[in-house]
Order: C-alpha cells, then sequence, then structure tokens
C-alpha cells in the first residue's frame, strides 16, 4: 500500500511502551494541535500519508445514507396480512406502502 508506514511493534507493544512512558510521542502537543485545528508537519518518510489517509477516510460512510428529511419515524400496527402483502412485493415494500396511503389519500376526503 503506497504511503502508508509500517511499524516494528504491534498494538500491544506500544500500549505498554505508552504505559511506561517510553512513548516517543509528544501526546500532550498532538492533542493540543488537534485541539486547535492545527495540521500535523509532513513526514519525511512519506509526505503525502496524511493526504492518501484523508482521502481514505472521506470515501468511508457508515450508516445509512442521509434521508430526505421529509420523513417521521413512528411506531404503528397493521394487520398481519396487509404486512405480509407488501412485504411479498420485495426491497422497497414500504416505500410502496406510503405511495398506496398518499395515493388513498388524493382520493379520500378526510373533513369528518
Amino acid at each position: 500500500m503506497t504511503g502508508l508506514k509500517t511499524t516494528a511493534m504491534t498494538t500491544e507493544e506500544m500500549q505498554a511502551s505508552r504505559a511506561l512512558k517510553k512513548s516517543q510521542t509528544d501526546w500532550a502537543r498532538v492533542r493540543r494541535e488537534a485541539a486547535a485545528d492545527i495540521e500535523p508537519a509532513l513526514d519525511e518518510d512519506s509526505p503525502d500519508a496524511a493526504t492518501v489517509m484523508r482521502e481514505a477516510v472521506t470515501l468511508r460512510r457508515a450508516g445509512r445514507p442521509k434521508g430526505s428529511g421529509n420523513k417521521e419515524q413512528v411506531s404503528i400496527r397493521f394487520d398481519q396480512d396487509v404486512l405480509a402483502a407488501f412485504r411479498a412485493t420485495g426491497p422497497g415494500w414500504q416505500t410502496r406502502m406510503n405511495d398506496a396511503l398518499k395515493e388513498w389519500l388524493r382520493t379520500h376526503s378526510l373533513i369528518v
């Protein structure tokens, strides 16, 4: 993998080294610079490592995609046969159920 630096220590060895205060990293400085939003200096062994890592993190998106913002989550009970019929239509059944309810609203007056 280009741009990535390898280490000769395992994670456990690095944690033990840090616990014994043998770490060569100035963690206080790292925290100060991160809090002040200061970019780290370029690594002389791999000057493009920070850029490569940022690009990889930017591409990685965890969780569900952002929704449209016009839907509300509710808890509702339907008859089992109604749910079974919509679920039998395959993926996207909730959207189709929502569309069916919208169509019903277009054709029926809700004024009592």
